[in-house]
């Protein structure tokens, strides 16, 4: 069974720093492209940024040139640096598959781990 746990959120000011991490388990983690999504109240989940296996990245316009997603294969991480955050990064942020499989399926939803940018 697939279990993504999702760490590093907090309380940060703007223009602060977090480092996200997102740990699979019992996965083929390592040949799937992985994205970071956020969930803000009241608003759909929506894709921030996506990482191939191969590290080929993709940002939406609203987080390019602040955030930063990497991976480690060989720990089954994917990690979202985030930097001059604003009041409008908060969210809940998870990781998930960047899109699921044949057209459905995703892995499991961890229980996210909280952003709060305060102004």
């Amino acid at each position: 069974q697939v279990q993504l746990v999702e760490s590093g959120g907090g309380l940060v000011q703007a223009g602060g720093s977090l480092r996200l991490s997102c740990v699979g388990f019992g996965n083929i983690f390592a040949i799937n492209a992985m994205g970071w999504y956020r969930q803000a109240p009241g608003k759909q989940r929506e894709l921030v940024a996506s990482i191939t296996s191969g590290g080929s990245t993709n940002y939406a316009d609203s987080v390019k040139g602040r955030f930063t997603i990497s991976r480690d294969n060989g720990k089954n991480t994917v990690y979202l640096q985030m930097n001059s955050l604003k009041p409008e990064d908060t969210a809940v942020y998870y990781c998930n598959l960047d899109q699921p499989i044949m057209g459905s399926m995703w892995y499991p939803w961890g229980q996210g781990t909280q952003v709060t940018v305060s102004s």
